[in-house]
Protein backbone atom coordinates (compact mmCIF):
# COMPACT_ATOMS: atom_id res chain seq x y z
CA UNK A 1 0.00 0.00 0.00
CA UNK A 2 1.20 3.51 -0.80
CA UNK A 3 1.94 5.73 2.18
CA UNK A 4 -0.27 8.74 2.78
CA UNK A 5 0.20 12.02 4.63
CA UNK A 6 -2.59 12.95 7.03
CA UNK A 7 -3.56 15.54 9.57
CA UNK A 8 -4.50 12.93 12.16
CA UNK A 9 -6.52 13.74 15.26
CA UNK A 10 -5.19 12.42 18.54
CA UNK A 11 -7.95 10.25 20.01
CA UNK A 12 -6.19 9.46 23.28
CA UNK A 13 -2.83 9.54 25.05
CA UNK A 14 -2.20 6.81 27.61
CA UNK A 15 0.73 6.59 30.00
CA UNK A 16 2.38 3.18 30.16
CA UNK A 17 5.31 3.18 32.58
CA UNK A 18 7.79 5.78 31.33
CA UNK A 19 6.14 5.89 27.89
CA UNK A 20 3.10 7.45 26.27
CA UNK A 21 0.96 5.48 23.83
CA UNK A 22 -0.80 7.64 21.25
CA UNK A 23 -3.97 6.54 19.49
CA UNK A 24 -4.67 8.69 16.42
CA UNK A 25 -7.44 8.65 13.83
CA UNK A 26 -5.78 7.66 10.56
CA UNK A 27 -8.08 5.33 8.57
CA UNK A 28 -5.95 5.17 5.42
CA UNK A 29 -2.92 4.13 7.47
CA UNK A 30 -4.90 1.68 9.60
CA UNK A 31 -6.33 -0.07 6.55
CA UNK A 32 -2.85 -0.75 5.15
CA UNK A 33 -1.19 -1.70 8.45
CA UNK A 34 0.90 -4.84 8.89
CA UNK A 35 3.11 -5.60 11.93
CA UNK A 36 6.49 -3.96 11.45
CA UNK A 37 5.17 -0.86 9.68
CA UNK A 38 6.01 2.53 11.14
CA UNK A 39 4.87 6.14 10.84
CA UNK A 40 6.85 9.37 10.53
CA UNK A 41 5.47 12.22 12.62
CA UNK A 42 6.24 15.92 12.19
CA UNK A 43 7.26 17.58 15.44
CA UNK A 44 7.51 21.10 16.80
CA UNK A 45 4.48 22.65 15.12
CA UNK A 46 4.14 24.72 11.97
CA UNK A 47 6.66 27.39 13.01
CA UNK A 48 9.29 24.99 14.34
CA UNK A 49 12.86 24.78 13.11
CA UNK A 50 12.73 21.00 13.66
CA UNK A 51 12.20 19.95 10.07
CA UNK A 52 13.00 16.25 10.48
CA UNK A 53 10.22 13.84 11.34
CA UNK A 54 10.39 11.22 14.09
CA UNK A 55 9.73 7.56 13.27
CA UNK A 56 7.62 5.32 15.49
CA UNK A 57 6.79 1.64 15.06
CA UNK A 58 3.06 0.99 15.09
CA UNK A 59 1.90 -0.99 18.10
CA UNK A 60 -1.54 -1.66 16.67
CA UNK A 61 -4.31 -0.58 14.33
CA UNK A 62 -8.07 -0.78 14.16
CA UNK A 63 -9.29 -0.77 10.54
CA UNK A 64 -11.96 1.71 9.50
CA UNK A 65 -14.54 -1.03 8.93
CA UNK A 66 -14.55 -1.71 12.68
CA UNK A 67 -14.13 1.77 14.14
CA UNK A 68 -12.94 5.21 13.06
CA UNK A 69 -9.72 3.73 11.73
CA UNK A 70 -7.02 4.29 14.33
CA UNK A 71 -3.34 3.48 14.77
CA UNK A 72 -1.21 3.38 17.88
CA UNK A 73 2.44 4.18 18.52
CA UNK A 74 4.60 4.54 21.61
CA UNK A 75 6.74 7.57 22.43
CA UNK A 76 9.64 7.91 24.86
CA UNK A 77 10.71 11.49 25.55
CA UNK A 78 14.36 11.94 24.60
CA UNK A 79 15.28 15.03 22.56
CA UNK A 80 13.38 18.25 21.74
CA UNK A 81 11.18 16.56 19.13
CA UNK A 82 9.79 13.85 21.34
CA UNK A 83 9.62 16.27 24.27
CA UNK A 84 7.29 18.41 22.14
CA UNK A 85 5.27 15.37 21.08
CA UNK A 86 4.60 14.08 24.59
CA UNK A 87 3.04 17.46 25.38
CA UNK A 88 0.25 16.91 22.83
CA UNK A 89 -3.23 16.04 24.05
CA UNK A 90 -6.42 14.46 22.73
CA UNK A 91 -8.14 16.53 20.06
CA UNK A 92 -4.94 18.03 18.63
CA UNK A 93 -3.76 17.20 15.12
CA UNK A 94 -0.51 15.51 14.12
CA UNK A 95 1.05 15.60 10.67
CA UNK A 96 1.72 11.90 10.08
CA UNK A 97 2.94 9.80 7.14
CA UNK A 98 2.41 6.05 6.86
CA UNK A 99 2.29 3.14 6.72
CA UNK A 100 6.04 3.05 6.01
CA UNK A 101 8.66 0.34 5.73
CA UNK A 102 8.43 -3.38 5.16
CA UNK A 103 6.55 -5.55 7.66
CA UNK A 104 7.76 -8.67 9.44
CA UNK A 105 7.72 -11.67 7.11
CA UNK A 106 5.40 -14.34 8.46
CA UNK A 107 5.28 -18.03 7.56
CA UNK A 108 2.47 -19.37 5.42
CA UNK A 109 1.70 -22.06 7.99
CA UNK A 110 1.91 -22.60 11.72
CA UNK A 111 5.35 -22.26 13.31
CA UNK A 112 6.98 -21.97 16.72
CA UNK A 113 8.30 -18.48 17.41
CA UNK A 114 10.01 -16.55 20.19
CA UNK A 115 9.42 -12.78 20.16
CA UNK A 116 12.09 -10.66 21.88
CA UNK A 117 11.43 -7.03 22.81
CA UNK A 118 13.75 -4.51 24.43
CA UNK A 119 12.05 -1.55 26.14
CA UNK A 120 9.32 -0.12 23.96
CA UNK A 121 10.78 -2.11 21.08
CA UNK A 122 8.18 -4.69 22.07
CA UNK A 123 5.46 -2.44 20.62
CA UNK A 124 5.45 -3.85 17.05
CA UNK A 125 5.76 -7.41 18.38
CA UNK A 126 2.31 -7.36 19.97
CA UNK A 127 0.34 -7.17 16.70
CA UNK A 128 2.85 -9.60 15.16
CA UNK A 129 2.06 -12.12 17.90
CA UNK A 130 -1.64 -11.86 17.11
CA UNK A 131 -1.01 -12.54 13.41
CA UNK A 132 1.09 -15.58 14.31
CA UNK A 133 -1.51 -16.87 16.75
CA UNK A 134 -4.26 -16.44 14.17
CA UNK A 135 -2.10 -18.58 11.88
CA UNK A 136 -2.01 -21.39 14.43
CA UNK A 137 1.54 -20.70 15.56
CA UNK A 138 2.95 -21.24 19.04
CA UNK A 139 4.33 -18.00 20.44
CA UNK A 140 6.50 -17.18 23.42
CA UNK A 141 7.64 -13.71 24.55
CA UNK A 142 10.90 -12.54 26.09
CA UNK A 143 10.64 -8.91 27.21
CA UNK A 144 13.40 -6.87 28.79
CA UNK A 145 14.27 -3.33 29.85
CA UNK A 146 16.59 -1.42 32.13
CA UNK A 147 13.91 -1.08 34.81
CA UNK A 148 10.32 -2.17 35.41
CA UNK A 149 9.06 1.27 34.35
CA UNK A 150 10.72 0.87 30.94
CA UNK A 151 9.00 -2.40 30.11
CA UNK A 152 6.24 -2.22 27.55
CA UNK A 153 3.51 -4.69 26.68
CA UNK A 154 4.01 -7.23 29.47
CA UNK A 155 0.31 -7.45 30.41
CA UNK A 156 -0.84 -7.48 26.78
CA UNK A 157 1.63 -10.26 26.01
CA UNK A 158 0.42 -12.32 28.98
CA UNK A 159 -3.17 -11.99 27.79
CA UNK A 160 -2.19 -13.40 24.40
CA UNK A 161 0.27 -16.18 25.11
CA UNK A 162 0.97 -18.64 27.86
CA UNK A 163 4.66 -17.97 28.38
CA UNK A 164 6.20 -14.52 28.92
CA UNK A 165 9.70 -14.19 30.40
CA UNK A 166 10.64 -10.76 31.74
CA UNK A 167 14.12 -9.47 32.51
CA UNK A 168 15.33 -6.13 33.86
CA UNK A 169 18.87 -4.87 34.22
CA UNK A 170 18.28 -3.89 37.86
CA UNK A 171 16.03 -6.79 38.84
CA UNK A 172 13.02 -4.54 39.54
CA UNK A 173 10.79 -6.90 37.53
CA UNK A 174 11.19 -10.49 36.43
CA UNK A 175 14.70 -11.93 36.33
CA UNK A 176 17.73 -9.71 36.79
CA UNK A 177 19.77 -9.58 33.61
CA UNK A 178 19.35 -9.26 29.86
CA UNK A 179 16.93 -10.83 27.40
CA UNK A 180 19.87 -12.60 25.84
CA UNK A 181 20.55 -14.37 29.17
CA UNK A 182 17.23 -16.22 28.96
CA UNK A 183 16.75 -16.42 25.19
CA UNK A 184 18.69 -19.68 24.65
CA UNK A 185 16.48 -21.47 27.17
CA UNK A 186 13.34 -20.03 25.57
CA UNK A 187 14.43 -21.24 22.13
CA UNK A 188 15.22 -24.71 23.43
CA UNK A 189 12.09 -24.96 25.60
CA UNK A 190 9.76 -23.99 22.77
CA UNK A 191 11.68 -25.77 19.99
CA UNK A 192 11.48 -22.41 18.20
CA UNK A 193 11.82 -22.30 14.45
CA UNK A 194 12.23 -18.52 14.22
CA UNK A 195 12.96 -15.52 16.41
CA UNK A 196 11.51 -12.05 15.91
CA UNK A 197 13.03 -9.08 17.74
CA UNK A 198 12.91 -5.31 18.10
CA UNK A 199 15.00 -3.17 20.39
CA UNK A 200 18.43 -1.56 20.72
CA UNK A 201 20.98 -2.44 18.05
CA UNK A 202 23.34 -4.23 20.45
CA UNK A 203 20.47 -6.41 21.61
CA UNK A 204 19.48 -7.26 18.03
CA UNK A 205 23.04 -8.28 17.19
CA UNK A 206 23.17 -10.56 20.23
CA UNK A 207 19.75 -12.04 19.43
CA UNK A 208 20.92 -12.77 15.90
CA UNK A 209 24.05 -14.48 17.21
CA UNK A 210 22.04 -16.67 19.57
CA UNK A 211 19.53 -17.60 16.87
CA UNK A 212 22.40 -18.51 14.56
CA UNK A 213 23.92 -20.81 17.19
CA UNK A 214 20.57 -22.62 17.33
CA UNK A 215 20.46 -22.86 13.51
CA UNK A 216 17.33 -20.73 13.18
CA UNK A 217 16.72 -17.33 11.62
CA UNK A 218 16.06 -14.06 13.43
CA UNK A 219 13.98 -11.34 11.81
CA UNK A 220 14.82 -8.04 13.52
CA UNK A 221 13.32 -4.55 13.31
CA UNK A 222 16.15 -2.06 13.67
CA UNK A 223 15.92 1.19 15.61
CA UNK A 224 17.94 3.43 13.31
CA UNK A 225 17.15 7.16 13.06
CA UNK A 226 14.74 7.37 10.12
CA UNK A 227 14.25 11.08 9.67
CA UNK A 228 12.33 11.21 6.40
CA UNK A 229 10.89 7.70 6.28
CA UNK A 230 10.89 7.60 2.48
CA UNK A 231 14.53 6.96 1.60
CA UNK A 232 15.63 10.49 0.73
CA UNK A 233 17.77 11.74 3.63
CA UNK A 234 20.09 8.68 3.92
CA UNK A 235 20.38 9.02 7.71
CA UNK A 236 19.39 5.40 8.34
CA UNK A 237 21.77 3.42 6.14
CA UNK A 238 23.05 0.03 7.28
CA UNK A 239 25.69 -2.30 5.80
CA UNK A 240 23.80 -5.42 4.70
CA UNK A 241 24.79 -8.52 2.71
CA UNK A 242 22.66 -9.34 -0.31
CA UNK A 243 21.74 -12.85 -1.46
CA UNK A 244 24.67 -12.83 -3.89
CA UNK A 245 27.13 -12.10 -1.05
CA UNK A 246 27.69 -8.47 -2.04
CA UNK A 247 27.52 -5.96 0.81
CA UNK A 248 26.06 -2.51 0.33
CA UNK A 249 24.48 0.29 2.31
CA UNK A 250 20.70 -0.03 2.39
CA UNK A 251 18.15 2.38 3.80
CA UNK A 252 16.41 1.10 6.92
CA UNK A 253 13.26 3.03 6.17
CA UNK A 254 12.52 1.62 2.71
CA UNK A 255 14.59 -1.59 2.63
CA UNK A 256 13.73 -2.36 6.27
CA UNK A 257 13.19 -1.71 9.08
CA UNK A 258 12.95 -5.50 9.28
CA UNK A 259 16.04 -7.46 8.26
CA UNK A 260 17.30 -10.99 8.55
CA UNK A 261 19.83 -10.60 11.37
CA UNK A 262 22.22 -12.92 9.55
CA UNK A 263 22.60 -10.38 6.72
CA UNK A 264 23.30 -7.26 8.80
CA UNK A 265 26.99 -6.49 9.28
CA UNK A 266 26.54 -5.44 12.88
CA UNK A 267 30.19 -4.77 13.62
CA UNK A 268 30.37 -2.36 10.70
CA UNK A 269 27.34 -0.24 11.64
CA UNK A 270 28.47 3.39 11.71
CA UNK A 271 31.59 2.60 9.66
CA UNK A 272 32.49 2.53 5.96
CA UNK A 273 33.88 -0.97 5.33
CA UNK A 274 36.38 -1.08 2.48
CA UNK A 275 34.70 -4.06 0.80
CA UNK A 276 31.28 -2.40 0.66
CA UNK A 277 29.94 -1.88 -2.84
CA UNK A 278 30.75 1.73 -3.77
CA UNK A 279 33.04 2.28 -0.78
CA UNK A 280 35.86 3.47 -3.03
CA UNK A 281 33.67 6.26 -4.40
CA UNK A 282 32.39 7.26 -0.96
CA UNK A 283 35.75 7.26 0.73
CA UNK A 284 36.76 10.65 -0.64
CA UNK A 285 33.69 12.48 0.66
Amino acid sequence: MTAVQLQAEILSVQRVGEYLQFTVVAPEIADGFQPGHFVAVAVGGAQSSMILRRAFALSGATPSDRFAGTVQFVVAAHGPGTQWLVGRTAGELLDIVGPLGNPFPTPSGATRAVLVGGGYGSAPLLPLAQVLLDNGSEVEFVLGAATAARLFGELAAKRMVGRVTVTTDDGSAGEKGLVTDVLPEAIERSSAEIVYACGPMAMLQAVGDIAGKHAIRAQVAVEESMACGIGVCMTCVLPVRAADGTSRFVRSCVDGPVFDALNVRWRDVGRLPGDLLGADAMGGH
